[in-house]
């Protein structure tokens, strides 16, 4: 199955929280939440109690839809962590932390995953001086994160900066100027995630 493409809302309504997938407009009026708060779909009024395995499920899709990837490659980051030391979970957060699309979007370069998403894959985005086009591309702490210095790139971040309300996480450093820049102060951990998330749900579900 490819990538989602339908009204990402239903997507909100489904997981029962916030998942800020369209930029500005999840913190307005408008936001399909907090006007409709029940899941999507015909027969939400006698859906029966939700089995343990469909708590397990839940989260690993709530984690899937806000970082904005597929079944592989989701697999593919549980077998990272499970590979790596420490907690299974506590890494598996933080790898899916350290993608590209996911630090631009947490410097407030763009409002949306989406958004970053697309400006990394356009080529808006350099690492280390270098252009990064892979929205999986995984940070190191040090990294320093610019813009293309082009002004249509630069006019655009800027924009997303003055407009973005939230401020950046400890992990990382913002310079707002000319040419906006961020630099990974640490590796990010379980703590740095703006969502509320269980990784133990997800680990028991797919170590099965």
């Amino acid at each position: 199955m490819g990538r989602y493409t339908g009204p990402v809302c239903r997507l909100c309504r489904r997981e029962g929280l916030k998942l800020f997938l369209k930029s500005t407009r999840c913190d307005s009026s408008k936001c399909a939440l907090e006007r409709r708060d029940q899941p999507p779909g015909m027969h939400t009024q006698r859906r029966r109690k939700q089995t343990d395995y469909g708590d397990r499920l839940r989260e690993k899709q709530k984690v899937k839809r806000f970082y904005g990837i597929l079944e592989r490659q989701f697999r593919r980051y549980f077998e990272m962590a499970s590979r790596s030391k420490g907690n299974t979970g506590s890494t598996l957060m933080s790898l899916l932390e350290r993608r590209l699309d996911s630090i631009v979007h947490r410097l407030g370069f763009a409002g949306s995953k989406r958004q970053s998403r697309q400006l990394v894959n356009h080529g808006h985005i350099y690492v280390n001086g270098k252009k990064v086009d892979i929205a999986s591309y995984l940070v190191k702490a040090g990294d320093k994160i610019s813009v293309k210095p082009r002004p249509k790139s630069l006019r655009f971040v800027r924009e997303s900066l003055e407009s973005n309300a939230s401020k950046a996480p400890d992990f990382l450093s913002v310079i707002k100027g000319e040419r906006p820049e961020g630099q990974v102060l640490r590796l990010p951990g379980i703590e740095d995630v703006s969502i509320p998330v269980q990784p133990q749900l997800i680990i028991e579900l797919l170590s099965k």
